[in-house]
């Protein structure tokens, strides 16, 4: 299992996930967060990701959206022979699941542990009032 993650998106949403994953889980010196912020392209956050992932041996990358900047970054890295997994679409139970893979020592299908934890609860509450009837 690796052993840091770094959160990529659009603006400041990597950082507040961060807080609000360290309001659940207490503070995370494993999770790093580099924002996409609206007066930069392509080639500064290159710099900024370039800059985190230098200090790192082991890493995921989780970003927020497939086929934005950030994610596509990363692409090219792996496509220019970085060597990191990288998954688009995160959330906070994918990261609370790498956290808690991390803290067992065992390895999480992030994908599987972020889309499972995606519910309409108004359609569980219905079938709970359908249950009591």
């Amino acid at each position: 299992m690796a052993k840091n993650l770094i959160l990529i998106s659009h603006g400041l949403f990597c950082e507040e996930l961060k807080k609000s994953t360290e309001m659940i889980m207490g503070p995370q010196e494993m999770i790093h967060a580099v924002g996409l912020l609206p007066e930069e392209g392509p080639d500064d956050f290159r710099a900024k990701l370039e800059k985190t992932m230098a200090g790192l041996e082991n890493f995921v990358v989780l970003a927020d959206l497939m086929g934005g900047t950030p994610c596509n970054v990363a692409s090219r890295l792996i496509m220019e022979g970085r060597h990191f997994d990288l998954y688009a679409g995160m959330n906070m139970p994918m990261v609370i699941g790498f956290l808690n893979g991390a803290l067992l020592d065992e390895e999480v299908d992030l994908v599987a542990y972020g889309s499972t934890n995606i519910h309409h609860i108004n359609s569980l509450i219905s079938s709970v009032d359908d249950d009591d009837e």
